[in-house]
């Protein structure tokens, strides 16, 4: 199996309509950080009438470019991955401006926003999304010489939903997959007993081209979710070892096993660590003892072999 490799060869301005294939255009947000890598990609799908997935952060200029993209075409669908900030805010400003009818999943509900007692993200999430059309798993979207359907693959986010492009054997994965560096796993809305089943999901489809929301796309989609895969088991044992070596919290843990990334990433590395160790608590593999109203020691079970 090879090991994650990541293609950050990616040098997109933002505002530009990039023709990706005959039914595909995109135009890169200007929100450029962190998380976001080069900034958001929305997606043009179809001619004449169109859909966009992932209208993006609330950006003037970046509405400007949408507008300008698609100037003398009607809009029918706005697509959402996700209420993630980056995302989705967008999408009620464009609206407003083309008519489209909004699509996703679904909206985050507040039992799934419960405090961690860690940090939370700068790129958090869109408390305002509601989606018009609530689009379940295999349900299908259409237009003039087009058809997405839904892929559910919640574990980012709860609502998570991918789309599939029939006509071209091509997904939009939003952050569920991408080339450019692995998604954060954000308790409490994100879950990675649910991302692992997300990603065995994929496997079973038969798509030839990734698209994300950030970054390169994917020519070998099945090989970099078995890498997904193999890199989630590694950090798996990773924790673990730290565990049995007598790290007792996360701060600890993420000190020796991200010691060499970007210190603006802790945060994201703490919350998907966090992740990590929830699925292994289900699991019977791992313990936790509340030592007060922020901190949990945890340790790993005689199970965790």
């Amino acid at each position: 199996m090879a090991p994650l490799s990541f293609d950050r060869n990616f040098d997109v301005p933002p505002g530009k309509v990039m023709t990706l294939s005959p039914l595909v255009r995109r135009v890169i947000a200007d929100n450029p950080g962190p998380f976001t890598f080069k900034g958001t990609a929305s997606f043009i799908v179809g001619r004449g009438e169109v859909a966009i997935i992932d209208p993006g952060p609330d950006s003037g200029a970046h509405l400007a470019a949408l507008l300008a993209a698609v100037q003398r075409e009607s809009v029918s669908h706005i697509l959402v991955t996700h209420s993630h900030l980056d995302h989705s805010p967008l999408a009620h400003r464009l609206q407003r401006t083309t008519g489209a009818a909004i699509v996703g999943y679904g909206s985050v509900s507040p039992s799934e926003l419960s405090d961690t007692g860690l940090p939370r993200l700068d790129a958090s999430i869109d408390r305002d999304f509601a989606p018009d059309i609530k689009l379940a798993h295999g349900q299908l979207i259409a237009g003039k010489g087009w058809s997405l359907e839904g892929v559910f693959t919640p574990g980012h986010m709860s609502n998570h939903m991918s789309y599939a492009l029939k006509e071209e054997k091509t997904l939009f994965c939003g952050d569920h997959v991408m080339a450019w560096a692995t998604s954060v796993i954000a308790p409490p809305d994100g879950n990675m007993g649910e991302y692992l089943a997300s990603l065995r999901l994929l496997l079973q489809r038969e798509d030839e081209l990734y698209h994300p929301a950030h970054g390169p796309p994917s020519t070998e989609p099945k090989s970099l979710v078995r890498a997904y895969l193999v890199h989630r088991k590694m950090r798996e044992e990773a924790i673990l070892a730290r565990l049995r070596a007598g790290d007792r919290t996360i701060e600890e843990i993420v000190k020796a096993n991200y010691a060499d990334i970007d210190p603006r990433l802790h945060i994201a590395a703490g919350l998907s660590t966090l992740a990590h160790i929830e699925h292994l608590i289900e699991r019977g593999l791992v313990r936790q003892e509340p030592q007060g109203a922020s901190i949990t020691h945890y340790f790993a079970t005689q199970f965790a072999t």
